[in-house]
């Protein structure tokens, strides 16, 4: 069986325009219309999920209505030799009688139910005179509906911003485990090692050795400004290290 043709009408149909400048969150907005008579369900998917927000990414549109979809740009260095790569796709189903579960509907959806566009991204710089005359006819045209949409507007951005944050928090944390889990498997080679040399040469150089390269091991740790590394580090020298005697051992005259 052919594939089905897409039965939303998408506006803008193919392109997907970004002005910047890109210092800032920039979004283009893409309208979808449902021509049809019936219930069509919509998903929103795309090439760069990092790099941009979509609100709503998902739905249902009623036979004849039609929603405006905000794709946010996150900001990053613009570069106009570099060619934009980036796409989406609107991939949309009709809607059974029943819909419990939207999840399970996409999950089990045949190929042959299936209807997607993909648009593409470009990236554009604005002249100064551009930015002039939209200022200005925004400003006079609708000053009451661009108040209302810039506040909104906000209001996405900061939950953007808040999301990047929170991202940027479990990286350093993510980091900084990483870093504990090798501190912790050094001390368990540390300590292996020692009982090697303990049992192996029994002896005075070996035992400095092992304090030597524990020493050196602390101002590391140190140096990370790691406390858990730290406590690790001091609960093996007190505790878990080997006891090496340093005193001489005295043997009967035969």
């Amino acid at each position: 069986m052919s594939k089905l043709e897409q039965i939303l009408i998408l506006d803008p149909p193919a392109d997907l325009k970004f002005r910047g400048p890109f210092t800032d969150v920039v979004t283009a907005n893409l309208k979808l219309t449902n021509p049809s008579d019936k219930k069509v369900c919509f998903k929103v998917k795309t090439t760069a999920p990092r790099r941009y927000c979509v609100r709503p990414n998902s739905g249902a549109i009623d036979p004849g209505a039609s929603i405006i979809i905000s794709v946010m740009l996150q900001p990053f260095d613009y570069d106009p030799n570099e060619k934009s790569k980036h796409k989406f796709m609107v991939q949309t189903i009709f809607a059974p009688a029943a819909v419990a579960d939207t999840e399970s509907m996409w999950k089990d959806a045949k190929p042959d139910e299936l209807m997607d566009s993909k648009l593409r991204c470009v990236f554009e710089l604005p002249s100064e005179n551009d930015k002039m005359v939209t200022g200005v006819a925004t400003g006079l045209l609708n000053p009451t509906s661009a108040a209302l949409d810039d506040t909104e507007m906000k209001k996405v951005i900061e939950e953007c911003k808040w999301l990047q944050t929170e991202g940027g928090k479990l990286q350093d944390e993510n980091r900084q485990l990483k870093v504990t889990m090798s501190y912790i498997s050094t001390l368990l080679t540390l300590y292996s090692w020692s009982y090697v040399l303990r049992y192996t040469y029994r002896s005075r150089i070996s035992c400095i050795f092992i304090y030597q390269f524990i020493l050196f091991f602390f101002i590391l740790i140190l140096l990370q400004h790691c406390i858990l590394e730290i406590f690790f580090l001091i609960l093996w020298f007190f505790f878990l290290s080997p006891r090496v005697s340093l005193s001489r051992k005295y043997h009967e005259i035969s």
